[in-house]
């Protein structure tokens, strides 16, 4: 019978490249980890890791046990998770990943809900751009994963074997210092902007943005690129360029110097809370996706 514990360790070897450093990861020792893959191997009658020194590598069986354990320990958290709860223990653990602009915005205000509501429930944070975080969601590095996508973005990701959460429909604006001779206006066309200097965000951002202005009839000329929204905010503030970014961005930076100008045609982002369906049934993550379903209402008043 493969036990979960033999899984968990089996990831991190997989993970990490050798026992010491799985060890190290999940605060045992070698010899320990050593005596958990041959406890699997003999479980399962076949070798998992082919060792060659300090290194090692996954056999075709240990590649197969690796791909489906995250489905498997993702089940077994959640009827962990939801045993507890029925039990009365009023606990419940949930790892969110996001991405900066929720980070600063959504996130905080659905926390504070969530810890006001059920004290007992502990979150942790950390911050990751989409693919990434979504990524880690279905590898079960974390339970809720804060991510979104641009309507009409070619080769856009499919969520199909995922619970969505919508939140909102993110718009996104132009972003000019504040003596530009747009500064003032009411709204503005991508193309009003052909000629200007560009601050590019993010390497996806980027690629969107060169796919949206080239759909208005026109390259970009990127003089800068950085994934730090502070720091396009304060290159547009110099007079270094101009740059389209979400409002959800806008409201985290507050940035100085500038103005932000309404985009017409609008350009938008969809915002999404994603999770496991085996997850979604945990009374933490449901609770956790409630309130950043609050959140993005407030939000978008």
């Amino acid at each position: 019978m493969i036990e979960a514990r033999h899984l968990r360790v089996l990831r991190a070897v997989a993970t990490a490249g050798s026992f010491s450093a799985a060890g190290r990861e999940l605060g045992c020792t070698q010899p320990a980890v050593s005596q958990q893959m041959k406890a699997l191997e003999a479980s399962v009658g076949t070798p998992l890791l082919v060792r060659s020194g300090r290194e090692m590598r996954l056999t075709q069986a240990g590649e197969a046990l690796v791909r489906h354990a995250a489905g498997i320990l993702a089940g077994l958290t959640a009827a962990e998770e939801e045993v507890a709860a029925i039990a009365g223990l009023r606990a419940g653990r949930v790892r969110l990943v996001s991405f900066p602009s929720g980070s600063s915005t959504l996130v905080p205000t659905a926390l504070a809900a969530l810890r006001a509501a059920h004290p007992g429930t502990r979150v942790s944070l950390e911050e990751a751009e989409p693919p990434e975080s979504v990524d880690r969601l279905r590898a079960g590095d974390c339970d809720v994963a804060l991510a979104f996508r641009y309507e009409g973005a070619t080769g856009a990701e499919e969520w199909g074997d995922l619970v969505v959460r919508p939140l909102l429909a993110d718009r996104l604006v132009a972003l000019v210092p504040e003596r530009h001779r747009l500064a003032r206006a009411e709204s503005l066309a991508l193309g009003d902007l052909a000629q200007e200097s560009w601050i590019a965000g993010c390497p996806r951002c980027r690629g969107h943005l060169v796919e949206v202005c080239e759909g208005a009839g026109f390259t970009p000329r990127i003089d800068f690129a950085t994934d730090d929204y502070p720091a396009v905010a304060g290159l547009v503030g110099a007079g270094l360029g101009v740059a389209v970014l979400p409002r959800l961005a806008i409201e985290s930076v507050r940035p100085r110097g500038t103005r932000a100008v309404t985009l017409e045609p609008a350009v938008r982002r969809e915002v999404v809370a994603l999770t496991l369906p085996d997850l979604a049934q945990v009374p933490a993550v449901a609770a956790t996706l409630e309130q950043l379903g609050r959140a993005a209402a407030r939000q978008g008043r």
